[in-house]
């Protein structure tokens, strides 16, 4: 019979191409991925891989066996996820990947309420951009994903993953206190071509708005400072050497040097939502997340404000540095 965690081992490789980067979204040792491999080898009857120079490729029989045994792996997750229903159990591991200011602002409030609610469930958490977060649901990788998308700009999801709406957000470009525009009630794209900003690296979903915001403007806006992370740009911010567009989720209290201004024509709104794969619909570990997920955001006044901000399409009011969101 056919061991259902090499066949794990053989899709992941199939997944991320090489023995080391499956092993590592496995959390295995290249020697058991490869040992893994040789099992089902031996198991099947027939070769699965084959060397190319210095990386392995699958085989015709490999490619069939990956194909069939996503199916198989899917059946299994589905009925063990039934099982746990009936019994109604709360315990094991759930897995969640998250992007970086959903896991500041909203899931370590989760996690806290999860740890009282659910205390036998170990709730493990992954920072991931939104792309990586949803090709590690897709995969088996994590359980469960917390993903943003902003408008205009696309976040392709599989069939077979489903979708649940947490709630909206919005980010306000900051600037010094003593900024030029730092007394508007509002601006656009337009104003800010001569500015010079920090954003996120290219490549990250947040930079692809970034210059979504100036497609409609033939020069692109002026970049001097890459940085993952948004705290770091707003401490950019703080020394008047650059402005940066920052979301209000999970941001925190702003410095007393630092103004937030809303941003119009567009305004820079993303979507969150919770995925998780049609399997494990059923699984009470899942159902018991969302629920508290919802309990959590209509709990805390400022995350639900955040969150709410954008969902009639109004124009975000101003807010002053002692009136940012605080998570």
């Amino acid at each position: 019979m056919i061991d259902m965690v090499a066949l794990q081992s053989l899709i992941a490789l199939a997944a991320h191409g090489t023995v080391g980067a499956a092993a590592a979204s496995l959390d295995y040792t290249p020697s058991a991925v490869s040992q893994q491999i040789k099992r089902l080898e031996s198991q099947s009857g027939v070769p699965l891989l084959e060397r190319i120079g210095r990386g392995v490729v699958l085989t015709e029989a490999g490619r069939l066996l990956v194909a069939e045994g996503r199916e198989v792996l899917a059946r299994m997750e589905s009925l063990e996820s039934s099982l746990r229903a009936e019994a109604a159990g709360l315990g094991g591991t759930l897995r969640l990947a998250a992007f970086s200011t959903g896991v500041r602002g909203i899931v370590a409030p989760l996690a806290g309420d999860l740890a009282r609610t659910a205390p036998d469930l170990a709730l493990v958490v992954t920072e991931k951009d939104p792309a990586d977060a949803v090709e590690l649901v897709a995969t088996g990788q994590v359980d469960v994903a917390l993903v943003h998308s902003w408008t205009g700009v696309a976040l392709p999801l599989p069939a077979h993953l489903c979708a649940e709406h947490v709630g909206h957000d919005v980010a306000d470009l900051l600037v010094h206190r003593e900024h030029r525009l730092a007394a508007r009630e509002q601006v656009t794209p337009g104003d800010l071509l001569e500015e010079l900003w920090a954003s996120t690296a290219p490549g990250t979903i947040c930079h692809e708005w970034f210059t979504h915001m100036f497609s409609a403007h033939r020069r692109p806006p002026q970049v001097r400072f890459w940085s993952w992370e948004f705290a770091s740009q707003v401490r950019l911010v703080e020394e008047g050497v650059a402005v940066a567009l920052v979301p209000r989720l999970g941001r925190g209290p702003l410095p007393a040097g630092v103004v937030p201004v809303p941003v119009v024509d567009p305004v820079p709104r993303r979507e969150v939502r919770l995925l998780w794969r049609e399997t494990m619909e059923a699984s009470p570990a899942v159902r018991h997340l969302r629920a508290r997920l919802a309990a959590v955001v209509a709990r805390s006044q400022s995350l639900d404000q955040s969150l709410r901000l954008a969902t009639d399409q109004a124009i975000p009011s101003r807010m002053s540095a002692s009136e940012t969101i605080q998570e």
